[in-house]
């Protein structure tokens, strides 16, 4: 019951949950201040190990770019790899020369359970503002389209 009021509350607008995160370097992030100066963020759930997250995240970074130019979007990759698995997680961003989106690691799954996420890929866009306007699980190819119609909505907010 709890979880489901949870994603209930998360599918209205709401702020980012306060968890405690590390990025790729080793660099402390509280995830309740995530922000881009008034700009959309996306925040993308993936593992190193989920083929259709690969596929999702490469799909962005083919036009992220230009998304970037367009409504000023920033991408939050975060990674709920665990042990061993956590350790590939910045090789694999540098090898796939996605050094342009935020990634930060969540191998406890915090993060992940505050935000009711329980399949992968999970995409959340917020506003300006910070809070929750849109999410989505799972990937199709293409999906990243219903992707950049959210964050054109939370830009022109």
């Amino acid at each position: 019951m709890a979880a489901s009021l949870a994603f209930a509350a998360l599918t209205a607008s709401a702020a980012l949950p306060s968890v405690m995160l590390n990025d790729v370097d080793g660099t402390q992030i509280d995830t309740a201040t995530l922000s881009n100066d008034g700009k959309p963020i996306i925040i993308s759930f993936f593992a190193t190990w989920c083929k259709p997250c690969m596929r999702e995240l490469k799909a962005i970074h083919e036009v992220y770019p230009e998304w970037q130019d367009e409504t000023g979007v920033r991408l939050v990759a975060v990674s709920i790899d665990e042990g061993q698995n956590a350790q590939k997680v910045k090789p694999l961003i540098e090898g796939k020369g996605w050094s342009d989106y935020q990634v930060l690691l969540d191998p406890a799954g915090e993060f992940k359970r505050q935000l009711g996420v329980n399949d992968i890929p999970h995409v959340f866009v917020v506003d300006g503002e910070g809070n929750i306007v849109w999410n989505h699980q799972g990937y199709v190819d293409g999906g990243e389209e219903d992707i950049l119609e959210a964050v054109e909505k939370a830009a022109k907010k």
